[in-house]
């Protein structure tokens, strides 16, 4: 055992190589009218649906709502796509995303807008490092964050979300179970903090929410006294200690609805900020800041895989059939059991 804890605390997640993004031209007016006109017309014709997340581009989003797709977190995209009765789901968002879509709706096509696409968290919890890891701990459950490859989840007992990882994890360590969590180690501390359990944490993070610094964050509260602090729990520790609220992207934006603060800070992806101004308008939304002593701004607040998710790129795989994420039926089907265990449990969460 102290050989694999040793490897753990050697481990070190592989360089990450923050892609340029595509250099498409600009838009005018008018191009971006044609465009959204062309792939709303080919969407049709191959019984397709958009889902995207909510940190793509504004445009995308709205161009999901606007054709009957829809705007979500990564499981609800998912759980969207396997609903539809669309042939085609074109998913806007990372790979990890489309990965999981194909998972739940293995007979449909799954396209995205950019292969390349992935996610740090993904990057950080290679399969063949974690599945070793895991075979060492045969006494404990395999929990694993949604920002997973399809491999990584397959290897898992349970498949949960920002939103629902509490929940989940209070309800096995009331059972008595041992944990490990992959990838995200924020994330996992702040679970751990809040249930009690006993977790051994993979040492993973997300490049946008580990570069909010504490101390510029606890600078810009006193310049906005009124201001509430929405946080994303993929964040450091000093940054979740001065939240009002703590939470997935839903919830976050649920809060900003909700709050009577005329003023939110928000520690997650800027281009949440699209879905918040439709359900808090008049709302002043300021970003936490990514500067300060030991910061990088490898993100600036802004995932970079998500940006290379364009109207451009959206266009051109619907037109040339390209970019479809493949997960063997016999793979989707083994990382179909923890994923459904969530929803599952979800919904007796919500039937209580």
């Amino acid at each position: 055992m102290s050989d694999i804890k040793d490897h753990l605390a050697a481990y070190h997640p592989p360089t990450i190589s923050i892609p340029p993004h595509p250099q498409w031209p600009e838009l005018t007016p008018e191009d971006e009218r044609a465009m959204k006109a062309r792939i709303t017309t080919l969407l049709k014709e191959q019984n397709g649906v958009l889902v995207a997340h909510y940190y793509t581009d504004a445009r995308l989003q709205d161009l999901a709502e606007e054709t009957g797709g829809c705007v979500a977190d990564s499981l609800e995209m998912a759980r969207f796509g396997s609903e539809h009765p669309a042939d085609t789901l074109v998913v806007a968002g990372v790979r990890f995303m489309g990965e999981t879509a194909k998972i739940l709706s293995n007979e449909k096509r799954v396209l995205m807008p950019d292969l390349n696409a992935t996610c740090s968290l993904d990057e950080n919890c290679p399969i063949e490092d974690f599945a070793r890891f895991c075979d060492s701990y045969p006494e404990h459950t395999v929990v694993v964050y949604a920002n997973t490859s399809a491999e990584v989840k397959a290897r898992s007992d349970w498949v949960v979300t920002s939103g629902i990882a509490l929940p989940i994890v209070k309800h096995l360590a009331a059972q008595g179970n041992k944990i490990i969590w992959a990838p995200d180690r924020y994330l996992g501390s702040y679970v751990q903090r809040e249930t009690g359990a006993d977790m051994v944490l993979w040492p993973g993070s997300c490049i946008v929410h580990e570069e909010f610094r504490s101390i510029a964050l606890q600078r810009l509260r006193r310049l906005h006294p009124e201001a509430a602090i929405l946080v994303h729990p993929e964040s450091p520790e000093a940054v979740i200690a001065q939240a009002d609220v703590v939470g997935s992207t839903t919830a976050l934006i649920k809060a900003a609805a909700t709050l009577p603060n005329d003023t939110l800070i928000v520690a997650t992806d800027k281009r949440i900020f699209n879905k918040m101004r439709q359900l808090a308008p008049g709302k002043r939304l300021l970003e936490a800041p990514t500067e300060g002593e030991g910061a990088t701004c490898l993100s600036c607040a802004r995932c970079p895989w998500m940006g290379m998710n364009s109207l451009q790129s959206l266009l051109a795989v619907l037109e040339t059939g390209a970019n479809e994420i493949q997960v063997s039926a016999e793979l989707a089907a083994r990382a179909r059991i923890p994923i459904q265990r969530m929803l599952d449990f979800a919904r007796q969460l919500t039937a209580h």
